[in-house]
């Protein structure tokens, strides 16, 4: 049986004391939490507050992004090792807007070019994240354009494929999906229910031709893309959704535990 996961990506945003007070009351809010693994995954910057914070709870802390390399002239870059180092169990890879792929955003095309994820980096940095025994949360989904000209499901093959290549079956047991439909992320637009599980259940059966059925039947599928508390019940309600990948709502510690709860 799967355990849901659910992970809040606090992207940009919170200063340390305001990442402490967070996930504080989080912590109080979940102490005789229910059975679910809850991930924060705060700025490189607060790793080490938030890390202290949730040592003897149930919450696990995460990362956002990662750097393949293990060491070297990359000047910005985080590594594997230093986040397993920080306390890192999870960590986000391949997210839409590490991508340049934006459901909203008043960045322009020259901007947008800054962020260059390839389907090739991400798989590096799954493989990275697992020589450190980290769990990668692999992001993967479509554009508006993408899903009105019908290529939903080969976009979302393609990206599965490519992060996976090389991976042996056995590793899947340590490894998560999130299916982020683009034009959802912070536009406050949500798939459609029974969409979300079509897409998921995609990916589901895609690992299964990759790899095996056993492996894909264990791999935790998550949505992302306006998950809230007053649509969490109805998502992981469905079979191959198991869990969120929760960005906005998580910021409020008291939405966000609705919502941890909604997956139970």
């Amino acid at each position: 049986m799967r355990i849901p996961l659910v992970v809040a990506n606090w992207k940009m945003n919170l200063s340390s004391a305001q990442a402490a007070g967070n996930v504080q009351s989080l912590a109080g809010r979940l102490h005789e939490g229910p059975e679910v693994d809850v991930v924060v995954c705060p700025s490189y910057l607060n790793l080490g507050r938030v890390r202290e914070i949730v040592r003897d709870t149930p919450i696990k802390l995460g990362a956002q992004d990662v750097f393949w390399k293990e060491s070297g002239a990359y000047t910005g870059q985080v590594s594997a090792g230093m986040l397993y180092d920080a306390g890192a169990a999870y960590c986000i890879v391949g997210h839409s807007e590490k991508r340049g792929r934006f459901g909203k955003t008043d960045l322009s095309p020259e901007e947008i070019a800054y962020f260059g994820e390839s389907d090739r980096t991400v798989q590096l940095k799954i493989q990275a994240l697992q020589f450190h025994s980290i769990t990668p949360i692999l992001c993967v989904g479509e554009t508006e354009s993408e899903r009105e000209t019908g290529r939903t499901d080969a976009v979302i093959r393609e990206q599965v494929a490519r992060a996976t290549e090389g991976l042996d079956p056995s590793e899947l047991y340590f490894f998560a999906v999130a299916y982020e439909p683009v034009w959802a992320i912070g536009t406050g637009k949500s798939c459609d229910v029974a969409e979300a599980e079509r897409v998921c259940g995609t990916i589901r059966r895609t690992l299964a031709e990759l790899k095996d059925e056993n492996s894909a039947e264990q791999t935790r599928i998550l949505y992302g893309g306006s998950v809230k508390a007053s649509n969490a019940r109805e998502l992981f309600a469905q079979p191959n959704i198991d869990g969120g990948l929760v960005g906005g709502a998580s910021l409020d510690p008291e939405e966000f535990e609705q919502i941890v709860r909604a997956a139970v």
